[in-house]
C-alpha cells in the first residue's frame, strides 16, 4: 500500500497514509547511512530526522565517522505544528522524487560541519512488516517502515576537510507509527514488567542485488517480528522475492553486548544459503538520538537547540546502556547453495536490552 505520499512526514498512524489517526506517541522519521564500497575503507555517515506531532517537535542528527573518531552533530526545534518544513536548524531534507530520489544539506559553520548530499535509491523500496508490540494491555511499539538502498553524490566537510562520496553506497529509511519518545511515561505498566528488546536490522549491497534482514526477539529468541528479502537491483516493487525461513547465529565480543561475527542462513525453493558478516566498525547510534542522554528523540530542548559532540569510540564503555545500540559497518559474504560466492557490504545494527536466552543475557544489562 505504499504510495508517494508515504515518503512525507504526515502520517498519523502505523497504516500508510490512506489511513489517519492520532497518538502522543506518534512519530514520523527519515534514516539514512553511507559508506564507501570497498570494504577497506570504514567511513561512514549518517543522519536522521524526526517528527513529532503531539509532542510539536522536531530534531536531526548528522554523524561522521572516520579514523575512529565519530562526530555528531544535534539539532531540535519546536515544530510549530508545520510537518512539512523539513529543517531543524542547520540541517535541511528535500524529497526530490518521492520514493526514488532525496538530498540533504547541513549548514553548521559555528560547529565546523557542512554537507550536500544526494541520495537515489538502486531499486523500489521495501515494505517491512508492521511492527506491533504490546506490554500488557499498553501499546509499547505500532509502526511501518519503508527500506530502500541506493547511492550518494555530492559532499561532506569536517573540521574544513572535505570528502567527495561519489561511490558511497548505503541504506535510508522511513518509519512512521508508534514507540515511546519524549519524556518518559511516569506511570509503569500494571503488573511492572522488565524492559526487554532484541534487535537486528541487516541491509546489505551486492554488485547485482540487494538484500534486506531483521529480527525483533523474545527474551527467548522466539521471534515477533522477522523478514529476510532480496531484489534484484532495478527492481519494482513486484519482484521483490522473499525467503521461506531465516534465522541468525552471532558470536559475541566478551565483556558487550555487540557482535564479533554473524552469520544468517536463508532458505528458499533453491536451498540454503549462508550471509556471513565480518564487522570492521561500530557506528555508535546514540549519535543519531538513538538512547542519547540529553539528545533523545523527542525532547523538548527549546524553541531551537544545537550542538556538536565528539567522542573516539575505543574509549567508549561498551557496559553502558546507551552504548548498546550500534550499526557495525560490515564486509558481507553472500554463499549461494551451490557454493558461489558474492561479496557484499553492509551493516548489521544491533540493539539488546534484557534477557535473550541464545545470547546468554540473564539479566537487563549483563553482558557477554
Amino acid at each position: 500500500m505504499l504510495t508517494r505520499g508515504d515518503d512525507y512526514p504526515i502520517h498519523q498512524t502505523a497504516e500508510p497514509i490512506a489511513y489517519a489517526g492520532t497518538d502522543r506517541n506518534f512519530y514520523d522519521r527519515y534514516f539514512f547511512n553511507g559508506y564507501p564500497a570497498d570494504p577497506a575503507d570504514d567511513r561512514i555517515f549518517a543522519l536522521a530526522f524526526g517528527v513529532y506531532p503531539a509532542l510539536n517537535i522536531a530534531d536531526a542528527h548528522f554523524c561522521w565517522l572516520a579514523g575512529g573518531r565519530q562526530v555528531n552533530l544535534h539539532a531540535s526545534r519546536w515544530l510549530g505544528m508545520e510537518r512539512m518544513a523539513l529543517e531543524v536548524g542547520p540541517i535541511r531534507l528535500a524529497v526530490e522524487e518521492p520514493l526514488r530520489r532525496l538530498r540533504v544539506t547541513v549548514s553548521a559553520p559555528e560547529q565546523g560541519v557542512a554537507a550536500d548530499l544526494r541520495f537515489t535509491g538502486r531499486s523500489f523500496p521495501i515494505e517491512e512488516p508492521r511492527f506491533t508490540r504490546r506490554i500488557g494491555p499498553r501499546t509499547l511499539l505500532d509502526y511501518t517502515r519503508l527500506t530502500q538502498n541506493g547511492a550518494y553524490e555530492g559532499w561532506l566537510e569536517v573540521d574544513g576537510a572535505r570528502t567527495d562520496v561519489a561511490g558511497f553506497v548505503g541504506t535510508r529509511d522511513r518509519s512512521w507509527g508508534v514507540r515511546p519518545v519524549g519524556a518518559r511515561d511516569p506511570q509503569l505498566p500494571a503488573p511492572d514488567a522488565p524492559p526487554q528488546f532484541h534487535w537486528l536490522w541487516a541491509p546489505c549491497i551486492f554488485p547485482d542485488r540487494d538484500l534486506f534482514f531483521h529480527s525483533n526477539d523474545d527474551e527467548h529468541g522466539r521471534p515477533w517480528n522477522r523478514r529476510a528479502v532480496w531484489a534484484p537491483v532495478g527492481a519494482g516493487p513486484e519482484e521483490e522475492r522473499a525467503f521461506d525461513a531465516a534465522r541468525a547465529r552471532l558470536s559475541l565480543r566478551p565483556d558487550t553486548r555487540h557482535a564479533a561475527a554473524a552469520e544468517l542462513t536463508l532458505a528458499d525453493e533453491r536451498g540454503a544459503s549462508a550471509v556471513a558478516f565480518e564487522p570492521t566498525a561500530d557506528f555508535f547510534m546514540l549519535g543519531l538520538g538513538y538512547g542519547h542522554p540529553t539528545w533523545g528523540h523527542g525532547v523538548n530542548r527549546g524553541e531551537l537547540a544545537v550542538e556538536r559532540e565528539d567522542f573516539a569510540t575505543a574509549e567508549l564503555d561498551r557496559a553502558q546502556p546507551h552504548h548498546f545500540h550500534v550499526q557495525a559497518l560490515s564486509r558481507v559474504i553472500w554463499r549461494d547453495p551451490d557454493r558461489s560466492e558474492r561479496v557484499g557490504r553492509g551493516v548489521l545494527e544491533q540493539l539488546a536490552i534484557g534477557p535473550h536466552a541464545p545470547s546468554g543475557f540473564a539479566g537487563l544489562t549483563d553482558l557477554a
